[in-house]
Formats: structure tokens, sequence, C-alpha cells
């Protein structure tokens, strides 16, 4: 079974992340530049604050107009985070992200920010071991 520790070691543990004096206009130019959809907020020692995602940002906007967007990031961002550690299974991710309705989660160790999983990590792996599955089978039924 895959754990969050071997996604993390083929992905990487880059996390991008914003501090907690951050603006609503540095999430969008930090999601921008970075090219991923959530931002982990964090102190300076890597503690979780929050999270921001491109859905907090389109949902500011849709509410209050561009000028919210001019607000501390601590009124933007999800403060209530979910998050797992590197020992959590693919299947616990699939059914934390399902039930909790998001697509990214940070992984702590020691209630520091360690990596961050997505949905598409998730999949990525959950489908090589589907072609691990069916390549193990051709392969048995071959040397029968």
């Amino acid at each position: 079974m895959v754990m969050v520790k071997q996604i993390l070691a083929d992905k990487g543990s880059d996390v991008f992340t914003l501090s907690l004096d951050a603006s609503g206009w540095d999430a969008v130019e930090a999601l921008t530049q970075s090219n991923v959809g959530a931002l982990i907020v964090t102190t300076s020692d890597k503690v979780i604050k929050g999270i921001v995602s491109e859905r907090d940002i389109v949902r500011v906007l849709g509410q209050k107009g561009k000028d919210a967007l001019d607000a501390s990031i601590t009124e933007l961002m999800t403060a209530k985070v979910q998050t797992c550690t590197e020992d959590a299974s693919v299947p616990e991710l699939m059914a934390l992200m399902t039930e909790g309705r998001f697509r990214h989660l940070p992984v702590e160790r020691d209630g520091k920010l360690v990596g961050v999983v997505s949905i598409g990590d998730i999949v990525k792996h959950r489908i090589a071991e589907i072609e691990r599955e069916a390549e193990d089978i051709r392969s048995y039924i071959t040397a029968a």
C-alpha cells in the first residue's frame, strides 16, 4: 500500500507557502507564479496556520469584489486545515479529501509542514499501482 512518505519521496517535499503578513494580492501572485492550486500559510518555523486555494480567491472575489484582495491573507484563508502525516495511506487520503471536498492536504511531522499531497499526486500513484498490478497479471498469465 502506498503511503504519503512514498509520494513525497517521488514528487519532492517542496511546498509553496505564504507568510501570515501576506495579502490576498500576494496570494494571487504566488498562485500564478508557482502554477499550483493552493498555498500553505505558515509561520517562519513552518507551523501551519492556514491554507488558501484558488477556490478561496474566487469565493472572496465573488462575494466582495477585487478590493477584498487588499485584506490580510488571514482573512481569506481557511484557518482550520486538515492535515496528515507521512504514515497515512492513499485510501485514507482519498477518504479525507472526498469527505472534506478539498484537493490539497498538507503533511506534518512534529507539528511542522514537511510537504503537500494533492489529488493529482494520489491519482498519479493510484494509476501507477493499477498499471503494476496489470503487468503482474500479464506476467503471471504468460508464465503459466
